[in-house]
């Protein structure tokens, strides 16, 4: 999946989405790397601002934490919006 730049969506929350997506269907597993903002960068022909608006999105939902130095990385599964309601 990529980014759509047709979509009038913004792209920060269409990578979110993707990413999001990527967790709900276990692609990504807790505790597993997120792409790096400069990898999103080049997987969806964004800007570096966009890519890190989208992990600080995903961050504030609860499904990915960062690392200082280390990266960024998926939540575990108690942490995920779904699993506090």
């Amino acid at each position: 999946m990529t980014v759509d730049h047709y979509d009038p969506t913004p792209k920060f929350v269409q990578i979110a989405n993707i990413v999001r997506a990527q967790i709900k269907a276990g692609e990504l597993a807790p505790l597993d790397p997120i792409p790096s903002e400069s990898r999103m960068v080049q997987m969806h022909g964004v800007a570096r601002k966009t890519a890190r608006m989208a992990l600080r999105l995903l961050a504030e939902e609860g499904w990915v934490f960062t690392i200082q130095a280390r990266g960024t990385f998926v939540s575990p599964r108690e942490r995920w919006p779904e699993s506090r309601e």
